[in-house]
């Protein structure tokens, strides 16, 4: 087979992408999405009380829902693959292994693209409302984008481990979270009370750690650099987890 192919990556991307729009799946997402985060920021966020011209709430929320609904996206990535029988036969098609997994990521990041940017009436709101730093807001979106391809490349390297949809939900919602509060102090504390060393790593490799960076406006080299070893890592995961399965 010849090396890697950006022309079959893509193809694979936009046949996912168009079949989470071909069920009410993609639309039953996005309205939940909307509506909790609406909820949370305006309502539990206080935006209003606050009397700030930002988007702190809607950002302090955000890795939190998505912790929840990212999981059921891909959840039936691999799984639904599996237990259909489909995996088998695109397996065999001339794609590697490498295409379909980032094909159906980007597939997947692409969809949350989408739903972020439906909430532009937040970023409007603001703006009418007072004079927020945009550049700061912006900042935090391209986080908020890195965090949902991280908790995505999560989820489908578990989708790819399991037949089970429910299994996948839960075992990708288990790793996600890890990931969310490692850098809490109730976490690092206990952790700290064996090893130090271990809770900075904790600490270091906490999605939430890196994200805060990002919604304060500072888009550092090194919290890129984490997001895109951390989303390369476990689509490698994948293709691994994949490829032991086609052996099997």
């Amino acid at each position: 087979m010849s090396g890697f192919s950006v022309r079959n990556t893509l193809a694979v991307a936009r046949r996912e992408f168009a079949g989470y729009f071909a069920t009410p799946v993609a639309v039953v997402f996005i309205v939940i999405f909307l509506v909790l985060q609406g909820v949370l920021t305006f309502n539990l966020g206080g935006f209003f009380e606050r009397d700030q011209a930002d988007l702190t709430p809607f950002f302090s929320f955000l890795p939190w829902v998505f912790l929840l609904l990212v999981p059921a996206i891909t959840m039936r990535l691999w799984a639904e693959e599996r237990r259909l029988g489909t995996i088998e036969l695109l397996l065999t098609l001339p794609l590697r292994q490498s295409e379909a997994v980032i094909g159906k990521f980007l597939a997947a990041w692409a969809f949350c693209a989408v739903a972020l940017v439906l909430t532009f009436p937040f970023w409007i709101t603001v703006n009418v409302l007072g004079s927020p730093d945009n550049g700061a807001i912006a900042s935090g979106y391209v986080g908020a984008l890195l965090v949902a391809g991280a908790f995505l490349a999560v989820g489908a390297a578990m989708s790819a481990a399991t037949k089970n949809q429910v299994i996948a939900f839960v075992l990708a919602l288990a790793v996600c979270f890890a990931f969310a509060v490692a850098s809490y102090p109730l976490v690092t504390d206990f952790i700290s009370r064996a090893s130090p060393g271990v809770a900075e790593f904790a600490r270091r490799v906490s999605v939430i750690e890196r994200f805060t960076g990002f919604t304060r406006g500072v888009i550092a080299l090194r919290d890129v650099v984490y997001f895109a070893s951390f989303i390369g890592f476990f689509l490698f995961l994948n293709t691994v987890i994949l490829e032991h399965r086609k052996a099997d």
